[in-house]
């Protein structure tokens, strides 16, 4: 090869060469400053408050790092429950998703965009028969407890003759008679008027065939009452289940027009269940509110709150011992 040629081409490669480490140090100037999506201040949980109609409505996010630029997550609306998110886009302090509905009617995605500001996100909620809604939402406390746990004395929220110390949210249909209290038909649910932190709750109920009920642990955490067959594959919707959440690691029930019990520990997030004498859960912890909470504050004492709306429902015994 001519050695002329020769030492042109290596000025060339060398001119080439700089020219694209310049480019390079150029380009990491103009994007230092933006924030890689693994250090998004939105990673986290986040309990929301809808504006529906002027009437505060609860709502959950959790925002979680898929590999290490992609976010994803989980959203609970104002009912049904958790379901996932397959991406969160971020722009910057804003961000946006979508998904389909659920048990809500309309045929399209839900579509939400919001925004960091101090510390909160805030943004609009399109549903999906089109109609906008304000949130703002705040991060959701950890709720660690430590040290050991000290119980108080048994109370009997249910005293076996009347409503005292319940309320029914909407036009009562509940009745007490022979000692049970009983929802023959769809209606309204009961909540107590007495608000707990930590506790051990005992509840005996009986169910109808195919019907439907829930226990919802400060108004937020439901765990699930329902006729679900002892052979299907436990699920977080099913039979002691906490909704949408946690699966029981078996179906437990003892099928309808029997009297049957959960024994249920809540500490901080941390959850036990026992279903007719058979531990289900253990220990586990619960990410978020169910839909159809009373409310997302999260680190707030909450009411026990029965489901009347499903179908028929009995209980004959609600006992809970709170910690001291």
């Amino acid at each position: 090869m001519n050695k002329k040629f020769l030492v042109l081409g290596l000025t060339s490669l060398l001119s080439v060469g700089s020219a694209g480490i310049l480019l390079a140090a150029n380009h990491n100037l103009q994007t230092s400053s933006v924030k890689p999506v693994a250090d998004s201040e939105l990673i986290g949980r986040w309990d929301i408050t809808m504006d529906d109609n002027g009437k505060p409505a609860p709502s959950w996010l959790e925002v979680k790092l898929s590999g290490n630029r992609i976010l994803v997550g989980s959203f609970v609306g104002a009912s049904g429950s958790a379901r996932p998110v397959s991406r969160v886009k971020v722009d910057g302090q804003k961000f946006s998703f979508s998904l389909p509905p659920q048990w809500e009617s309309g045929d399209n995605d839900f579509v939400i965009e919001g925004e960091l500001s101090g510390g909160e996100i805030r943004g609009t909620i399109t549903t999906s028969e089109g109609k906008k809604h304000t949130f703002t939402g705040q991060r959701a406390p950890y709720l660690n407890r430590s040290g050991a746990v000290s119980w108080g004395k048994p109370v009997e929220l249910f005293n076996g003759k009347d409503l005292t110390g319940w309320k029914a949210l909407g036009q009562n249909q509940w009745i007490v008679k022979d000692g049970v209290l009983t929802s023959p038909k769809s209606g309204a649910n009961l909540i107590s008027d007495q608000k707990f932190t930590d506790f051990k709750l005992h509840v005996e109920f009986k169910y109808q065939k195919g019907s439907n009920s829930g226990i919802y642990l400060r108004g937020r955490y439901e765990v699930q009452i329902e006729d679900s067959p002892a052979d299907l594959h436990p699920a977080s919707v099913l039979f002691s289940g906490i909704y949408g959440f946690l699966a029981p690691n078996e179906i437990a029930a003892l099928g309808p027009d029997q009297w049957q019990s959960y024994d249920i520990t809540l500490i901080g997030r941390k959850v036990t269940v026992v279903a007719n004498g058979k531990t289900v859960i253990t220990n586990q912890e619960i990410p978020g509110i169910t839909g159809g909470a009373l409310d997302s504050k999260e680190g707030e004492p909450g009411p026990i709150y029965i489901q009347g709306d499903h179908g028929p429902i009995e209980f004959r015994k609600i006992t809970i011992t709170p910690v001291k």
